[in-house]
């Protein structure tokens, strides 16, 4: 049992550095880095907790040096909060394009990003999701996407973690666990709790 369940978190680990990697790249634009800047105010005894500006049905685009599109951000309302410097975004959906990994999508009912972009953490109905693909020798790569309620990045340190319920989806393949924590420096998975798998058989020729 320990060795069929060894195998199994082997094979999830294999996919979830390319939909983490996804992940990064949107964090590692965030649309704080894309907005105006701040002078803090002067302190006060009593700092509010308190937007200093809003944005309504926005998106945001960024192109690489060839004119290429590498990644975008859409929101129904975006709030900044200067006594905190974080951003919180209502109805948020990701998208970032790689040549070598193909393309990604984030979507949650809400988001939030510290001010330098090295946390994003998405909330309710949280997904984040590969395209199904061709590697750089012509294999095709399952589509595979990760659901949960929650879900915290750490850009800096390649983190991606949840205490919530966690589902992956690959092709036909499901892996279920009650939390995980995933470190794409040190390539290692911890799924917590109960610990479920369906693997479908590859057909034979």
């Amino acid at each position: 049992m320990k060795r069929q369940l060894h195998r199994i978190l082997d094979r999830v680990s294999i996919y979830l550095p390319v939909i983490l990697m996804g992940l990064l790249a949107l964090g590692s634009w965030w649309l704080v880095r894309s907005t105006p800047g701040y002078s803090p105010a002067t302190p006060t005894s009593s700092a509010k907790h308190e937007a200093d500006y809003f944005m309504r049905n926005f998106s945001i685009r960024t192109f690489d040096a060839n004119g290429r599109l590498k990644n975008e951000i859409f929101g129904a309302l975006a709030r900044h909060f200067p006594d905190t410097d974080t951003v919180e975004i209502d109805q948020v959906r990701l998208r970032a394009l790689s040549e070598k990994s193909g393309v990604f999508t984030a979507s949650a009912d809400r988001a939030l990003a510290n001010g330098d972009g090295s946390e994003v953490q998405l909330l309710g109905n949280a997904r984040v999701m590969r395209d199904a693909s061709r590697d750089a020798s012509g294999r095709e790569l399952a589509a595979s996407e990760l659901r949960s309620e929650f879900f915290r990045a750490y850009t800096n340190t390649e983190r991606l973690t949840t205490d919530k319920p966690v589902l992956l989806l690959r092709g036909n393949d499901r892996f279920s666990a009650d939390a995980m924590d995933f470190d794409n420096v040190e390539r290692t998975l911890s799924l917590h709790g109960r610990v479920r798998s369906e693997v479908q058989a590859k057909p034979t020729r």
